[in-house]
């Protein structure tokens, strides 16, 4: 989706059900978040200390008016100790430039 923005959260731990717990607690207090279209928490099949969250905004705007919005810091505070902090931004903010949408498996 053209205009959509997309932010990933770099986690580096060894707690992984720590880290599930906090984005548990984290996706509920951003529940009902204007512009937010959902997120998913992502493990690496390479490296099980390496998460990824990234979150689907449905545009620039609805992310920075929520960002600098008095919630943000509270809401993500339970996701915060899992930052990977050995990089030298543990997020990154993209827009959606294009994208194809590839048609669903056959049930059968």
């Amino acid at each position: 989706m053209p205009g959509a923005l997309r932010v990933l959260l770099f986690n580096r731990t060894e707690d992984g059900e720590g880290l599930r717990a906090a984005y548990r607690r984290t996706s509920e207090a951003l529940s009902g978040t204007p512009g937010l279209l959902g997120n998913e928490l992502l493990g690496n099949v390479h490296d099980g200390a390496e998460f990824i969250v990234i979150s689907e905004w449905a545009d620039r705007k609805a992310f920075d008016d929520w960002e600098t919005g008095a919630s943000h810091r509270a809401s993500t505070a339970p996701l915060r100790p899992y930052r990977d902090l050995g990089l030298p931004r543990p997020f990154g903010v993209y827009q959606v430039l294009d994208g194809f949408a590839g048609e669903a498996a056959d049930p059968c």
